[in-house]
């Protein structure tokens, strides 16, 4: 871990050395950028393959940087006997947990049951036993008291209380993990792999019948390419249709939405996640401490616009939200005005024609059509395993390509430290886990800004290592993905811009009205993706 070492995946002059590398011809095409695309690319590398990653926006800007942030197996995919996925994620968890300290932590998770709620308590301590049983490593649920639980969870509504259980889970910053696995599997490949963002797989390019590479666009300059490939594997998620269309394939996915509410902490202060049965429906609705804020989640609807639009939570699931944790904290007193911001993603499943959104699979599937593979659906949890049966789906279609083992890593074997000089104790493993074996060198590359981000868990370092270090192409990618400043600041990060305007226009090469337009497709990305919904007022 020595900074001398370090060698970036994404220098300066990155993006024009990857696109002049796109016509020597690929193992392996990813189309999608999310944690889907980046851990089949982690695991690809790691099989010694050349690959190229396509992503026709930002990584980690569709699903896989709007999820709930958690780390989890599902204890509600219990209740409709999902025991295999349920198994697998709580397995992943622990492996994530390992691999990704200081990344992915663990979360302490109380859920009261009241009078009338289904499942009741008796229901839900067998449910609760079985689902650590599951991983025994990580502790045994346990029962809470009235007084446990009031000191646990400030506000809670104690009234017609029958019982409370406390549990283990874990949580992420889900676009930084996307970030971090891609960092980890273009250091693994040693230059034998690229990963492109704004750059879109137009169509498909065909040989006789079979897919055997795509056509590509550069949404940054609108350059034009074809590159070719052994097998082309469609990862894009809610978007996977659309390629899958190109090829005369019937529409199979059923994108669906999720929306999340953020306080803040002194608003709505929580200190583990709480899981409770929503008054209307009784689906579980949680509030959990992240980054600073208080996240409240989610829903589940169709999503029914267009798929090019930035994703925002409406007024009815907003509505939804806040009624939930009025119902179940009747003490704080929360309103609309005590939202600090919003988020909506769209969650790629399998449309089986079920009538309530919640009850179609979580599980993901791999569709072989015609030599494009299509993998979609599953949880941001089982992202590697998702990977290694796709690359074993791969090896099926082509020899070429070698089966992966069951075991693959995606990360770096980085051992995690407590003493990187000018960091605090406490900061360094949270570093190490976001960046992998580059944390010591973005220590050493700014040590007098080594200093918080006033309102955030961020140093003003990592802001500037970013910029010089992480693919940004426009603003909306550092406030919004690599950092969460549009989430955690009310303002959306606007206060924040004076002193980011030198070190950004410096690094990314920005003139005055360069930096105008990235200020102003900002904060219009912002209000929609990100603000209060439109005409929800008090």
């Amino acid at each position: 871990m020595r900074p001398q070492s370090y060698r970036s995946p994404w220098p300066p002059d990155w993006r024009s050395i990857a696109w002049n590398r796109l016509d020597q011809g690929w193992d392996v095409i990813i189309v999608g950028g999310g944690i889907t695309g980046a851990g089949i690319l982690a695991v690809a590398a790691r099989c010694g393959l050349r690959v190229l990653l396509l992503e026709q926006a930002d990584f980690a800007s569709g699903t896989s940087g709007r999820s709930s942030k958690m780390v989890h197996g599902g204890l509600r995919y219990l209740k409709h006997f999902h025991l295999k996925l349920t198994r697998e994620s709580i397995q992943e968890r622990q492996y994530l947990l390992h691999a990704a300290s200081g990344l992915v932590d663990p979360l302490s998770f109380i859920y009261p049951v009241y009078k009338g709620d289904s499942p009741g308590p008796w229901l839900m301590g067998i449910g609760l036993g079985i689902y650590t049983h599951l991983a025994p490593d990580a502790g045994k649920s346990r029962r809470l008291d009235s007084v446990d639980l009031s000191m646990r969870a400030p506000g809670l509504k104690m009234h017609n209380l029958e019982r409370g259980f406390q549990y283990t889970d874990a949580q992420t910053d889900d676009a930084r993990l996307v970030l971090r696995v891609l960092h980890d599997g273009l250091l693994a490949a040693k230059g034998k792999a690229v990963a492109l963002n704004y750059c879109r797989a137009a169509k498909p390019i065909f040989k006789g019948r079979r897919v055997v590479g795509i056509q590509v666009r550069d949404e940054a300059t609108g350059k034009t390419a074809e590159v070719s490939a052994s097998v082309v594997i469609n990862a894009s998620g809610v978007w996977a249709d659309e390629l899958r269309s190109e090829m005369g394939a019937r529409k199979r996915l059923r994108p669906l939405r999720g929306s999340h509410l953020f306080f803040s902490l002194e608003r709505f202060p929580v200190y583990q996640a709480i899981a409770f049965g929503h008054p209307d429906d009784g689906r579980p609705v949680f509030v959990y401490p992240w980054e600073g804020v208080s996240l409240v989640g989610t829903t589940d609807v169709d999503h029914r616009y267009p798929l090019t639009d930035e994703p925002m939570i409406s007024v009815e699931e907003a509505d939804y939200l806040l009624r939930g944790v009025q119902e179940c904290f009747p003490d704080l007193e929360l309103a609309k005005a005590d939202v600090v911001s919003s988020q909506a993603g769209m969650r790629p499943v399998v449309d089986t024609g079920k009538k309530d959104p919640s009850e179609e699979s979580r599980d993901y599937v791999v569709w072989p059509e015609r030599g494009l593979l299509t993998v979609t659906g599953g949880k941001l949890t089982t992202f590697r395993l998702i990977a290694i049966d796709a690359l074993r789906a791969a090896h099926e279609m082509n020899a070429k390509i070698p089966a992966p083992n069951s075991d693959m890593s995606v990360f770096d074997n980085i051992i995690l430290s407590n003493s990187i000089p000018g960091v605090s104790p406490e900061m360094a493993p949270r570093l190490c886990g976001r960046y992998g074996s580059a944390a010591p060198m973005l220590a050493a590359s700014a040590p007098e800004w080594l200093t918080p981000v006033q309102g955030t868990p961020y140093m003003w370092a990592e802001l500037i290592w970013a910029a010089q270090n992480e693919a940004i192409v426009h603003l909306d990618d550092l406030l919004l993905r690599r950092f969460r400043l549009g989430i955690l600041l009310a303002d959306g990060g606007l206060s924040l811009l004076p002193s980011l305007k030198k070190w950004l226009q410096k690094s990314l090469g920005w003139d005055d009205a360069h930096w105008t337009r990235e200020v102003e497709r900002y904060w219009s990305i912002w209000q929609i993706a990100h603000g209060l919904p439109p005409g929800w007022k008090e």
